[in-house]
């Protein structure tokens, strides 16, 4: 049997320290979709974590993923527990438990853009019509959901603090846009089921997230400096360097996500997001300063990636802070943390 990193262990312990009615959990029935990928195994490790540490009555963990050979992988530490249960099949297919579910949690969708980009159809499919299949049995069931949504679904907006209303452009013949206009439709599906059902659901929009448990070639511009660095190569910039994004740590998304799911309004969103913003130029001197490789140097290609790198803006997240959550992890101890994880 394995056993969890240590440095996912002391995050676990700083999400479960959260000031929640972590009580409303206990008994509970919860499904996780995605539950293999970064988000959504940060997810279930609290819930299993929750489990250990408060000693109470426990939560079963219903994890969906589609290969269990990598849900085995992943969770080997939790395989043997009754309060796991592995839930293998696509989210695209409806599936009935043998149980009632209390708390659906929707986090299977391809995140990247160099992962969304290879299977465009599979994106948007588990964003509509593996919403749909939650949505309905949320209903049956009488269940809570939370979607987790993104930021992409504000498009091109020009605002530089994005609020819950701050909409702008999404060109639908874009390639990216299978990621953020099924996001889009998946926002707009959960609020026809409140509507019309009065079924319970919250929509979490997330920003640029960062951690350990990220694969190193998944495409983000940290993983690749990351990978860089630990390999002992330069950093290169396909542009000036000088676009920014706000990025915001594992433990700081994950409590924010139980906030809107315990305590957030049925039929709203909220933003998850931190507002510091570094440029590109910034997080690959601070990955670089981390590492202590001193004599590593930054090359910027100024002739490609500038529509890719230019300044996003970060989230107003207030609506969030009036639940009770708020920034914890600095950039500097984030990156240093993620950089040791890879370690």
């Amino acid at each position: 049997m394995g056993k969890r990193h240590r440095i996912i262990e002391e995050d676990l312990s700083i999400i479960t320290q959260a000031i929640l009615p972590w009580e409303e959990l206990q008994g509970k029935r919860i499904l996780i979709t995605g539950a293999t990928g970064f988000i959504g195994s940060y997810i279930v490790e609290t819930l299993a974590y929750l489990n250990e540490t408060k000693k109470t009555s426990p939560i079963k963990i219903y994890a969906l993923a589609r290969d269990m050979e990598k849900l085995s992988k992943r969770f080997s530490h939790l395989l043997s527990r009754a309060d796991f249960v592995p839930v293998i099949q696509d989210v695209n297919i409806p599936w009935v438990p043998s149980e009632k579910i209390d708390f659906i949690i929707h986090a299977a969708s391809e995140a990247s853009s160099k992962a969304y980009l290879q299977v465009p159809v599979d994106t948007i499919k588990a964003n509509t019509l593996g919403t749909m299949n939650l949505l309905e049995l949320a209903k049956h069931n009488d269940s809570k959901l939370l979607f987790l949504s993104s930021g992409a679904v504000y498009g091109d907006s020009g605002e530089q603090e994005i609020s819950e209303t701050s909409y702008g452009v999404v060109d639908p013949l874009h390639t990216h846009s299978c990621y953020s206009e099924s996001k889009r439709l998946g926002e707009a599906m959960c609020m026809a089921y409140w509507n019309q059902y009065d079924t319970s659901v919250t929509i979490a929009r997330i920003s640029h997230t960062y951690g350990p448990g990220l694969d190193l070639d998944d495409g983000r511009v940290f993983t690749d400096f990351i990978a860089d660095v630990i390999a002992g190569r330069n950093i290169s910039i396909n542009s000036d360097g000088l676009g920014s994004r706000p990025f915001c740590y594992i433990t700081d998304l994950i409590r924010g996500l139980f906030f809107i799911l315990i305590n957030g309004l049925s039929g709203n969103a909220y933003n998850v997001g931190v507002s510091e913003e570094l440029s590109i130029m910034e997080l690959a001197e601070l990955i670089i300063r981390i590492s202590g490789k001193k004599y590593l140097n930054i090359r910027r290609n100024k002739s490609g990636g500038e529509a890719v790198m230019r300044a996003s803006g970060h989230f107003n997240a207030n609506k969030l802070k009036q639940l009770g959550w708020d920034v914890l992890v600095s950039p500097e101890t984030g990156f240093e943390r993620m950089y040791r994880y890879y370690l």
